[in-house]
């Protein structure tokens, strides 16, 4: 058991630290070829987010065990909403762009209806639904696009500079290092993940939803809690509300396209996306008019997330 938990917290630091340095060496290559910072920003930087959670579920889909697969995606995408941006808004003043407020977030809203919709169903996650998740995502990455040639790069992450000791060999090897590092920590962090769920006898849809989640959404963690700190809160903000939408269109999207039999949706799944819808409402619900999220309303979201980990417990 022991093992299994020291390999998982292996897996975790090779997935993020994998995701950052393959981001890093991706985007300086693309700067060192002329690429737009909007295009870099809105393809390499913003998947790379989402590169765990890509990982996790794409590898677990392969191996069999579909409730990691979606556990880990719906227990992010509340982690991301209640935990993260709970802890943010302890933290600061977390602002709210009128685009992100109106029409992001209740995006996040429709796209997760969808994906209840289209596994309930038929208890499956299809290539044909890949499919549509996918029609929907690159929607959204048109959307984007178009906010950006209105000036609004609000929704777009950082793009790492260039710098004069930036030499072409040193930024393919990093990329290459990146995958490597993804890879490994993905088939480590499933590997564990499953031993651990087999050793207390629970199933992996509640590892995904609980620990495998968690894990992975640590990037989204320190990018938001150290945006809430530097006072950059449209950041904060729009970091967790576009990583929800790419963790259900692009990597449940790519993860059930590749995965041979479609994943599998669990029975669970539907209550679990409900409380992910109703995470995002409280979200919305705990907005002030002057477009502020409110202290006491990121503390009841705080709480509401150690409700919701008794409750699967």
């Amino acid at each position: 058991m022991l093992l299994n938990i020291i390999l998982l917290i292996v897996g975790f630091v090779l997935l993020i630290k994998g995701a950052d340095v393959f981001v890093e060496g991706s985007s300086k290559v693309a700067a060192l070829l002329h690429i737009p910072q909007i295009v870099i920003g809105l393809t390499i930087v913003a998947f790379g987010t989402s590169a765990p959670e890509a990982a996790v579920s794409i590898a677990s889909s392969y191996q069999g065990t579909s409730g990691i697969a979606i556990g880990n995606i719906i227990g992010s995408n509340i982690a991301n909403v209640l935990l993260i941006l709970g802890v943010a808004g302890m933290i600061g003043d977390l602002v709210v762009k009128k685009n992100t407020f109106f029409i992001e977030t209740p995006f996040v809203i429709v796209i997760t209806i969808v994906l209840l919709f289209l596994g309930y169903t038929d208890r499956n996650v299809s290539r044909l639904d890949g499919v549509i998740l996918w029609i929907f995502f690159i929607l959204f990455l048109f959307y984007l696009y178009r906010l950006t040639k209105h000036g609004d790069e609000s929704s777009i992450d950082d793009v790492p500079e260039l710098e004069e000791d930036d030499r072409i060999w040193k930024l393919i090897l990093m990329i290459v290092l990146g995958i490597i590092c993804v890879v490994i920590g993905s088939r480590v962090t499933v590997d564990a993940a499953s031993q651990i769920a087999e050793a207390f006898g629970v199933s992996d849809r509640i590892i995904g939803l609980t620990i495998v989640s968690i894990g992975t959404s640590l990037p989204e963690l320190v990018t938001s809690v150290s945006a809430s700190f530097k006072g950059r809160n449209d950041i904060a903000i729009g970091n967790i509300i576009g990583s929800n939408i790419f963790n259900i269109l692009f990597v449940l999207g790519t993860a059930s396209l590749v995965a041979p039999q479609g994943i599998a949706f669990a029975s669970g799944f539907l209550i679990d996306g409900i409380i992910a819808i109703g995470a995002v409402m409280m979200f919305m619900l705990f907005i002030g008019k002057d477009m502020k999220l409110k202290k006491y309303g990121a503390f009841i979201m705080l709480i509401s997330y150690v409700c919701y980990l008794v409750y699967i417990l």
